[in-house]
């Protein structure tokens, strides 16, 4: 799809910005690794109100494996993981979310 186009071929010629925290930054970068859409088809797609579709392929199965290690990491360096610590609970549950639907599609 030419990047300059909509799914519906129309011209796409108007910017939209705004401003996040770091830790927005960091949850919506993660976001958009895990579900192989550029960062302006992923945030256009969830204002939008549709559908997120994870096709696996390299970059996608990467980024799944890099975000379980960091997890992997994390939890390691955790006590034990409690309601204290909600975004990392929140990626938890999005990698869990993004395997199982790549698992059904096998």
């Amino acid at each position: 799809m030419d990047k300059n186009l909509d799914y519906r071929g129309r011209w796409r010629n108007k910017t939209v910005a705004f401003r996040v925290s770091q830790e927005e930054a960091e949850m919506l970068d993660t976001q958009v690794r895990l579900s192989g859409l550029t960062k302006q088809d992923y945030i256009t797609r969830r204002l939008l109100h549709r559908d997120i579709v994870v096709q696996g392929n390299p970059r996608v199965y990467k980024a799944l494996r890099n975000q379980m290690a960091e997890i992997y990491e994390e939890l390691q360096r955790l006590e034990k993981c409690s309601g204290e610590n909600d975004e990392l609970l929140y990626t938890i549950q999005l990698v869990a979310e993004t395997m199982n639907g790549l698992k059904e599609d096998d």
